[in-house]
């Protein structure tokens, strides 16, 4: 068995354990206590593991000579399934706690699990500038790999834990998206295993309808086993200007305008309250001046967004170098602005000093030991979205957001949205510019009522030809989930590779009845 999984057994009955009436109290009200002293550690563990198994999966070579014996045997299982008789869905085996997303899927109970044991990077070619790897290969991953090499991925989403997979079947997006799009538009080939058992692979022009179908389908046509994705030459360290703004139109403006000059590598908004944000450019180079360079990865640094708020607070613009990698993932350590509520003094000096390298605890962790009454506070005073809008209508999605929700810092990420078939594109037949707007933290408005307030926000999405990412609570009902997305290629899909008695509708397997 895989020493994860063991661990994972072990982890599992400690949730048990630890959902005892006894210690519920403690878990919900000091909640930090128990996070310090296991699970804080334990995800110190996870990432050692992870780090000797992939570099020595990588120097022993034995990722590509094992990756086809990997795929025979998903063949089989639904070869398997087959002769049972179909008599239920199919999903992947991984269990639910262990993916980001903070919902754990109710579906694995009674969906036949194929285990799917797929976690290296199979092949790095220089010349066609590709790399191929398999779907639970993470961004950090990925990022410790290429970056020494002198290649990046020409999107990397923020958080170290985020696999290929699940960017490419959900979605994914960074700073560097309003030149390249999202993640899965600098995917160049998937490869598949098909609900007949076939393995199958496309390409924008070979079995290009399915390849414009599987983003954002969540695994409801195939079980991807391998992707291509793009590199680009890295450099050492962003140059990172910080611009301070008030006033929600020169805001919007603001971000716009830096968003549309294409000399801008990287372009990022926080924004701290209704009319005060700071806008953040960069540029990718190989020079700094060494008196500013500022290595906001390491583990003793005040956490990003803090850091950031200091020119807000002082009404004045900066320079900073940040090596690449640590700009790449500036936001892990405090998991955005999330860790300051799982452990409210994390940021202090004396904290992130003696026990900062190990922050931050794995979200999978969290979710494993999260219990009833921790998930239902959450359900209820916690909201953690992702609302992807034209940025013509960023002005009115901010006040929107204000008055639903009141959460903040809210995360503005541009992006360019091309007009590709599948599920997520532009209204008109034009590439549109689109903002990402993050909210994660507890609503302050008095009136949010969790289903209520959420219903009302995806409207007003839906209303401005918006999406919203699938990997959190979705209140929508089927109508209206397929109002926002596009299905029409998607049906067709499901029609001609018979998924029907496969897999389920991508909206039965997000929905919040799919989710708890």
């Amino acid at each position: 068995m895989d020493p994860l999984l063991s661990l994972g057994a072990g982890l599992l009955l400690l949730a048990l354990w630890v959902r005892h009436k006894g210690l519920e109290y403690l878990l919900v009200h000091h909640r930090w206590v128990f996070v310090c002293l296991f699970l804080v550690p334990l995800s110190v563990l996870f990432d050692i593991y992870y780090q000797l198994r992939a570099w020595a999966v990588w120097r022993l070579h034995s990722a590509p000579r094992q990756h086809g014996q990997r795929v025979r045997h998903i063949q089989a299982q639904v070869q398997e399934w087959k002769n049972e008789g179909r008599k239920t869905y199919m999903c992947t085996g991984r269990p639910g706690w262990l993916t980001v997303s903070l919902r754990v899927g109710k579906y694995k109970k009674i969906h036949k699990n194929i285990v799917i044991n797929l976690m290296d990077i199979l092949e790095l070619d220089i010349e066609r500038q590709v790399v191929r790897v398999e779907p639970l290969v993470t961004m950090g991953q990925l990022t410790a790999h290429l970056n020494p090499m002198g290649w990046t991925l020409p999107v990397v989403p923020e958080l170290d834990d985020l696999t290929v997979g699940g960017l490419i079947m959900g979605t994914g997006i960074e700073t560097s998206s309003h030149i390249y799009g999202l993640f899965q538009h600098t995917c160049l080939a998937y490869e598949l295993v098909l609900a007949d058992g076939s393995l199958v692979r496309c390409t924008p022009t070979e079995n290009s309808d399915l390849f414009y179908a599987v983003p954002w389908s969540c695994g409801t046509l195939g079980f991807l086993v391998a992707a291509e994705i793009k590199i680009i030459p890295a450099k050492k360290y962003v140059k990172l200007q910080y611009k301070p703004v008030r006033g929600l139109e020169k805001i919007c403006d603001k971000l716009t305008e830096e968003s549309k000059n294409k000399e801008n590598n990287f372009v990022e908004g926080l924004v701290y309250s209704l009319d005060e944000a700071v806008i953040m450019t960069g540029v990718l180079t190989d020079e700094a001046e060494g008196r500013q360079i500022n290595r906001i990865g390491n583990y003793y640094k005040p956490w990003f967004f803090k850091h950031v708020e200091t020119y807000l607070k002082a009404n004045k613009t900066g320079i900073e170098y940040i090596p690449s990698r640590h700009y790449y993932h500036r936001h892990t350590r405090s998991i955005f602005w999330e860790l300051q509520d799982i452990i409210p003094f994390g940021n202090n000096p004396v904290f992130r000093y003696l026990f900062g390298w190990m922050v931050p605890p794995k979200i999978s962790l969290l979710k494993l030991t999260q219990g009833e009454a921790i998930r239902k506070l959450y359900e209820q005073h916690h909201v953690v979205q992702d609302m992807l809008v034209p940025v013509k209508s960023l002005e009115k999605s901010i006040t929107t957001f204000h008055s639903d929700l009141n959460v903040y810092p809210l995360w503005l990420c541009p992006f360019m949205l091309p007009n590709n078939p599948g599920m997520v594109h532009p209204k008109g037949d034009e590439t549109e510019l689109y903002v990402d707007i993050g909210a994660y933290g507890e609503p302050k408005t008095k009136q949010f009522e969790a289903r209520v307030s959420m219903r009302q926000m995806e409207k007003f999405v839906r209303n401005v030809h918006g999406f919203q990412m699938l990997y959190a609570d979705c209140y929508m009902n089927r109508e209206e989930f397929w109002d926002m997305f596009d299905g029409a290629l998607y049906h067709k899909m499901r029609e001609q590779l018979n998924c029907k008695d496969a897999f389920p509708e991508v909206y039965d397997k997000i929905c919040k009845a799919a989710r708890h």
